[in-house]
């Protein structure tokens, strides 16, 4: 990635070829949690795609959403995937491939799409207005490829809402900080309505769901993560660090464990 896609150091980090594979399996796991299926399912009611509609999924990952708006717009629709990460891009083409979609999936820049002004009919963007450092720059140039009644549904993580449990008082801070930190806009989540106001387009309905992580797979890197960089950073000690640790799996063995956070989601429209 180039200085052209403007992100946090923990997005920049994930292009790296190397860490490929680890980031799919993340965002698998991040599919299947109750959390987000509802919520995304709540957008694609809201957003409303319809058979020969334009639509783009902003941030489409492996593209499981981009290859739904393919089923919504049909086959005289069309349905493109904006993804930067050339790996994820092409694990994207690969199921859309296999699964005979007709999504389609090109590099691009959230803070300039290479679109036509209002030429599409619906937008999604999910989890990546965290990662930008210019977020609302973002939306405006969703208001600006909107067509005049056009639709946009954005989901975002408010990294304010991290919740861990058992954890010492003393040490639940320093994971806070570290968690916030990961993104360039910790808390774009309760954000998004006004960055949709003041691109110029209307809300419509807001909805959220809280992400509850299974203590076996998704949580054990992200507290690992956490932990880690917490050390790195002198914010707690290789004791606090352990006792975490100690703490947590001691918890799940006994069903007391708890990690989530909250998405947010808004759906919007252009005046016409």
């Amino acid at each position: 990635m180039t200085d052209r896609h403007p992100t946090s150091a923990f997005h920049r980090a994930n292009t790296d070829p190397a860490v490929t594979d680890r980031l799919i399996a993340a965002l698998d796991a991040q599919a299947a949690n109750p959390g987000v299926c509802r919520l995304r399912a709540w957008a694609r009611a809201g957003l409303a795609a319809t058979p020969g509609e334009r639509a783009v999924d902003i941030g489409s990952g492996t593209g499981s959403e981009t290859r739904v708006l393919a089923e919504d717009v049909g086959p005289d629709g069309s349905a493109i995937g904006v993804e930067p990460h050339p790996g994820l891009r092409a694990e994207a083409e690969r199921r859309a491939a296999e699964a005979g979609s007709r999504a389609r999936f090109v590099d691009g820049d959230a803070l300039a799409l290479s679109l036509p002004d209002a030429g599409l009919d619906a937008v999604r963007c999910e989890r990546v207005l965290q990662h930008l450092s210019e977020p609302a720059r973002a939306v405006t140039e969703i208001a600006r490829v909107l067509r005049p009644g056009g639709r946009v549904a954005l989901l975002d993580t408010d990294w304010s809402t991290f919740v861990l449990h058992p954890v010492d008082p003393a040490v639940l801070p320093a994971l806070g900080t570290i968690a916030q930190g990961t993104a360039a806009t910790f808390d774009a989540g309760r954000r998004l309505t006004q960055w949709l106001t003041d691109a110029g387009l209307t809300v419509d309905r807001t909805g959220a769901d809280v992400l509850l992580h299974d203590p076996r797979t998704v949580s054990l890197p992200i507290v690992q993560g956490l932990a880690t960089a917490a050390l790195g950073r002198g914010l707690i000690s290789e004791e606090q660090r352990d006792r975490l640790y100690a703490d947590l799996t001691a918890a799940a063995d006994r069903g007391a464990f708890h990690l989530s956070v909250t998405m947010f989601a808004a759906v919007g429209h252009r005046p016409g």
